[in-house]
């Protein structure tokens, strides 16, 4: 591989991490940065641990591993995991997961890995997120992956023949394992699908051949199930709108929603490392017709994404209000019911918007998983 034409794209090789770090720590946004990670702590204590990293493994372990763990210390109960024993003889694999929340479903990913003794991935991340260079640096110390999303057609499909080129031969080549979301940002109404796209993204940088071109990318669906939905309010006001007009981004609106991502409670989170798309999944896309397959296989993932979802009483809660049913009522005590309800209700009356639509929508959000496994 000529390492070269990747240089836009790759996580720091080691030797450009130190570099990066000393550029973070000199960076005036760094002592924000670290009194808002750790907030009464010695910023110097900080800086000096940022400056003892000299490698990706460094960083992983000495920072990012740290700062996750206490983001999940302060707003999460239980964190679980399955489906660990796929890492134990030390296959690379390209991980593709449902995505909830922007920065943590990959984060809260490589800490469980690293818990469990396995390689950490490198992380595929929409450049619409590297704003800045000071970001950059931090992402790319942290195996991230630069995604470009935001150019003309023509550079978006000669960027994804990058990106495609990339991940095929780091997974390929059992180099490393990489994450990508199943789809081209968050799932907004919780029902999680692949975007054909994705697949046809990994498939540009094959040889033609279906069976062999996707066998040797070793795909593993992943799922990620949160108990409180990540900016879930922010979800549902963003398909309120969009149900009248084109919904536009406004300026900073990534950011807040990384921040309220990383801040909200989350309840209980379940990270399930599903059974890896099998020859005959792929045998059986492969016999369809062209323009069949990538649906087919996306179907394949798509299930074990599902049926591996882990549903929460807020899952069966919201399902049961929204369709005036008690068929999950042995899955959630009335207490827990009052709860949820006086959850959402808050959360409700902070927006301005038809009351009524815009519960059905919040409900929807967190019906919708419900209805996923229902349709299995």
């Amino acid at each position: 591989m000529d390492s070269n034409k990747f240089d836009d794209i790759r996580p720091y090789n080691d030797d450009e991490v130190h570099p990066a770090l000393e550029r973070i720590v000199a960076n005036p946004l760094f002592v924000n940065v670290a009194r808002y990670l750790f907030p009464g702590q010695d910023v110097a204590r900080f800086k000096a641990l940022l400056l003892s990293c000299h490698t990706k493994e460094d960083f992983q372990v000495r920072v990012m591993s740290a700062i996750v763990a206490k983001i999940l210390a302060d707003t999460a109960n239980n964190v679980t995991c399955s489906g660990k024993e796929h890492f134990m003889g030390g296959k690379k694999y390209l991980i593709v997961s449902n995505h909830r929340d922007i920065v943590l479903d990959s984060a809260i990913i490589q800490l469980l890995l690293y818990r469990c003794g396995a390689q950490t991935t490198e992380i595929a991340v929409g450049d619409n997120l590297i704003t800045t260079s000071f970001i950059e640096d931090i992402a790319r110390s942290n195996k991230m992956i630069k995604v470009v999303r935001s150019t003309s057609p023509r550079e978006v499909y000669i960027t994804s023949k990058k990106l495609s080129e990339y991940i095929r031969y780091n997974v390929s080549s059992q180099e490393s394992s990489i994450w990508i979301a199943q789809r081209n940002g968050r799932t907004k109404d919780g029902a999680d699908m692949t975007e054909q796209g994705v697949l046809k993204m990994f498939d540009m940088s094959g040889s033609g051949d279906f069976v062999k071109d996707f066998s040797e990318l070793h795909i593993m669906p992943a799922s990620i199930s949160y108990e409180f939905e990540p900016c879930d309010i922010l979800k549902a006001m963003e398909i309120y709108v969009s149900r009248r007009q084109k919904y536009v981004k406004a300026e900073g609106e990534d950011l807040n929603s990384i921040l309220t991502g990383i801040m909200q409670p989350k309840g209980n989170i379940h990270i399930a490392f599903n059974e890896p798309v099998t020859a005959a999944e792929i045998d059986a896309a492969a016999a369809l017709d062209k323009n069949e397959r990538f649906k087919a296989l996306g179907a394949s993932m798509d299930r074990k994404i599902n049926a591996n979802y882990k549903l929460w009483p807020n899952n069966y809660i919201a399902y049961d209000m929204l369709n005036s049913t008690g068929r999950f009522a042995s899955e959630y005590t009335a207490q827990q019911k009052e709860e949820f309800a006086a959850y959402m209700e808050h959360k409700l009356q902070k927006m301005e918007a038809d009351r009524e639509e815009l519960r059905e929508i919040f409900l929807s959000i967190y019906a919708n998983p419900v209805v996923s496994k229902d349709n299995l």
